[in-house]
């Protein structure tokens, strides 16, 4: 049992392949559209169930209880040495030095 408040993701159907609009790839067009979100259980449920969560930015949402704590798996790939200096050279150029 997943407790009210924890932060969980859902997954939702927005569209039917049936729904999609016209002139998208046939792959595309074949799948659902899905939206997964996260925010935090409005009521005690288990991973399946259709639940109800209220996001960061307070909007409700409803969709099938898919992970509890989710993970951000995102990568922006390896680093990149230059990127370090981007800021401080803006800065020179734009305003004359580093403040």
């Amino acid at each position: 049992m997943v407790k009210k408040g924890t932060w969980v993701n859902i997954q939702a159907t927005i569209l039917e392949p049936k729904d999609r609009a016209e002139g998208i790839p046939e792959e595309t067009a074949k799948t659902p559209l899905i939206m997964w979100v996260c925010g935090f259980l409005d009521a005690d449920a288990n991973v399946g169930d259709k639940v109800t969560i209220t996001t960061r930015s307070g909007r409700k949402e409803s969709g099938v209880l898919d992970e509890v704590e989710p993970t951000s798996t995102v990568t922006y790939g390896d680093f990149i040495p230059e990127i370090l200096d981007i800021g401080t050279k803006a800065r020179a150029i734009l305003f004359g030095g580093d403040a």
